[in-house]
C-alpha cells in the first residue's frame, strides 16, 4: 500500500515528542513525587514539558483510525482487511501486556499490568473490524456521541480505593464501567494490580473520528490541506469557546492564578485520564493543523520524521527499553546498588528514595534517544519494505 507522507510526518513528530514524556517519567527526579501539571508546585517549563506530550496519544489513536480506513478502502477484499484488523487488535493487546508492560516495569513477576494506549488501540481495532461495515451516516453520529457525550458518564480523577468488601457483582460492574469510561485499578491478587489507564470508549471515539476522516486522504493534497486547516481552526475555536465559559467539557474549570502565565497554564490544564471533550478538542485541533501543514512539505526535516513515522510500534517498543536501560545506568552511576532497586508497581527499578536527574538532563537524554533511534528505524523500515513475504512484520 502506497504510504501518505502527511500521515508519516505527523506520526513521526508526535513519536519524537512522546520520547520526551517517557524520558521525564523514568529519569526526572522531581517528577517522582510531584505532578508537572499541579499548578501549586510546577514551573512553566515543567508544565509545558508535560503538556506538549498530551498531543501524542490522541494523534496515535486518530491516525490509527485513518490507517484502518485507508487499508480497508484500498484492499481488493474488504472482508480480509477487516479480519486482519481484528487480528492486529488482538496482537496489540497481547503486546501491551507482555512486551510493553515488561519494558515499563522490568519486573519479571509482572506485579503490575496496565491497560494503556497500545491496548486501547488494539481494542479500537477490534471494534472497528465489526463497525467498519456501517456507512458513514451511522458512524459519524456515533463518533460525535462518544467524543461529546462521554463526559456525562466518565468520572475524572485518580484511582479510588474499592469498598472493603466488594461483591463480585459490584466488582464486575466497576470493571465494565472503568473499561468503558474511566481510570481505576483492580487488585486481582495480593501480588497483581491491574490498572485501566486508557478506557476504551472515549479513545475509540477518537479512532472513529480518524476512520471517518480517512476518505479525505484520497483527495488531492491541496484540497485535503484546506479541509484539515478549516477543521483544525474550527476545533480549536470550539475548544476556546467551551473552555472560556467553563460550561461543559472538562471536570476541572480554569481559574485566575497568581499571574497571567499561570492563568494560561490553568486554562490549558485539561483532563487526560479519561480524555475529556476539551482535551480531545485541544489535541485533535493541533493535529489537524499539523496535517494541513505537512501535506505538501518535502524537506530534510520531514524526510527524517517520515523515517520514525513508518515504524511506529517498533519505535515505541525500542524507545521504552532504551530509556529504561538508561535509567539503570544513571542510578548505578549515582552510586546505587542492585539491592537498592525497587521493581514493585510504579517503581520501574528506581531506588525507593533518591536518584533521578534535573530537567536539563532529561532534555539532553531525550535528544540522544531520538538520534539513536533514527538509524534503527531506518533499517527496520527498509527491511520491512524489502520483505513483504514476512507478513508478521505488518503487525509491527
Amino acid at each position: 500500500m502506497k504510504r501518505i507522507p502527511a500521515i508519516d510526518i505527523a506520526r513521526g513528530l508526535v513519536m519524537v515528542i512522546m520520547a520526551l514524556d517517557h524520558t521525564r517519567d523514568f529519569l526526572h527526579g522531581w517528577s517522582r513525587t510531584n505532578t508537572p501539571t499541579d499548578l501549586a508546585v510546577t514551573t512553566p517549563l515543567l508544565f509545558f514539558t508535560r503538556w506538549i506530550t498530551h498531543f501524542c496519544a490522541p494523534s496515535f489513536v486518530f491516525l490509527a483510525g485513518v490507517s484502518a480506513a485507508i487499508s480497508i478502502k484500498r484492499s481488493p477484499d474488504p472482508k480480509t482487511a477487516r479480519h486482519w484488523l481484528l487480528r492486529r487488535g488482538l496482537v496489540l493487546i497481547v503486546v501491551e501486556f507482555t512486551l510493553v508492560n515488561f519494558g515499563l516495569s522490568f519486573d519479571p513477576q509482572f506485579r503490575l499490568l496496565i491497560f494503556e494506549v497500545i491496548a486501547s488501540i488494539g481494542a479500537g481495532f477490534i471494534l472497528l473490524s465489526f463497525l467498519s461495515r456501517l456507512p458513514a451516516r451511522f458512524l459519524l453520529p456515533l463518533t460525535i456521541l462518544l467524543i461529546f457525550g462521554h463526559d456525562l458518564l466518565a468520572p475524572a480523577g485518580g484511582m479510588a480505593p474499592p469498598a472493603a468488601k466488594e461483591t463480585f457483582i459490584a466488582l464486575s460492574a466497576r470493571f465494565i464501567r472503568t473499561l468503558g469510561f474511566s481510570l481505576d485499578g483492580f487488585q486481582l491478587t495480593p501480588r497483581l494490580l491491574f490498572v485501566i489507564a486508557y478506557p476504551v470508549l472515549p479513545w475509540f471515539g477518537i479512532m472513529l473520528a480518524g476512520f471517518t476522516a480517512g476518505r479525505w486522504f484520497e483527495k488531492p493534497a491541496p484540497e485535503r490541506k484546506k479541509l484539515f486547516l478549516r477543521l483544525g481552526l474550527f476545533t480549536l475555536a470550539l475548544f476556546m469557546a467551551l473552555r472560556l465559559t467553563n460550561w461543559y467539557g472538562d471536570p476541572a474549570p480554569w481559574s485566575r492564578q497568581k499571574n497571567s502565565v499561570f492563568t494560561l497554564l490553568s486554562f490549558l490544564d485539561v483532563n487526560k485520564y479519561p480524555p475529556s471533550l476539551l482535551f480531545t478538542l485541544m489535541t485533535l485541533g493541533g493535529l489537524f493543523l499539523l496535517l494541513a501543514a505537512a501535506g505538501q512539505r518535502d524537506n530534510r526535516a520531514t524526510r527524517i520524521l517520515q523515517v520514525y513515522g513508518r515504524a511506529p510500534l517498533f519505535y515505541f517498543l525500542v524507545h521504552i527499553y532504551l530509556i529504561h536501560l538508561i535509567l539503570l545506568v544513571v542510578v548505578f552511576a549515582q552510586g546505587f546498588h542492585p539491592a537498592q532497586l525497587s521493581f514493585g508497581p510504579f517503581q520501574y527499578g528506581r531506588p525507593a528514595t533518591g536518584g533521578g536527574i534535573p530537567i536539563g538532563g532529561v532534555y539532553a537524554i531525550w535528544i540522544g534517544v531520538v538520534i539513536t533511534l533514527y538509524p534503527l528505524c531506518r533499517w527496520y523500515g527498509r527491511y520491512k519494505a524489502a520483505h513483504p513475504e514476512k507478513t508478521w512484520l505488518r503487525y509491527f
